[in-house]
């Protein structure tokens, strides 16, 4: 089985764009360049770190279920099954953090790591009643923590949010608001807990 089921008649432009700019691949943007800014190389080994318990871990628990057949594809469309998934990434993030810590980590990574237990959170909160987007979450909070690291001017990559709004309402995944909601509250969520904690 492949780690994301294609229709046939769904648009090949949207499915590119939700595969390509998924949480995921933001972490792993988000850790490595901000573990850059802190500490050039041996940063991006702390981000790494981070990134392991944020990103790789959470994935290889998403494939396990995807071969075991309990959810369909890596994005995890059904709520109930999407619970499941949160609560361990919740797990695995939060560990991350207590690893940092016991290491040593520059703060700022730290605080990294905490910005996106804090959103998982806040995502996990809605979802029971509500699919909020996560694709929209972590994009949003992603160019926001790159821009309090780097300066304002990466807030011009936030056109890329709203191109992945696009593709998850395009695939029928969520509605407009579930895209908006989930951006609002993951750019919010994000910078408030990444300038309180680093």
């Amino acid at each position: 089985m492949t780690a994301t089921l294609t229709r046939p008649d769904e648009p090949r432009m949207a499915r590119r764009i939700t595969d390509g700019l998924d949480p995921k691949t933001w972490i792993i943007a988000d850790t490595v360049l901000v573990g850059w800014h802190t500490g050039a190389l041996a940063g991006i080994g702390w981000g790494l770190l981070g990134c392991l318990f944020a990103a790789v871990i959470p994935l290889a628990f998403i494939r396990y279920g995807i071969r075991r057949g309990r959810w369909a594809d890596r994005h995890v469309g059904r709520r109930r099954q999407r619970l499941v998934v949160m609560a361990f990434i919740t797990v695995s993030v939060a560990t991350g953090i207590l690893v940092l810590r016991a290491f040593g980590a520059p703060q700022t990574v730290t605080a990294l790591i905490a910005a996106m237990l804090a959103t998982l959170a806040a995502l996990l909160a809605v979802t029971p009643a509500w699919k909020i987007s996560v694709h929209a979450a972590v994009a949003s909070g992603s160019v926001a923590l790159l821009a309090m690291t780097y300066g304002p001017w990466l807030l011009l990559a936030s056109p890329l949010v709203a191109v992945v709004g696009w593709s998850r309402v395009e695939l029928g995944d969520h509605t407009r608001a579930q895209v908006l909601a989930g951006a609002a509250m993951g750019g919010a969520v994000a910078a408030a807990t990444f300038a309180l904690v680093r």
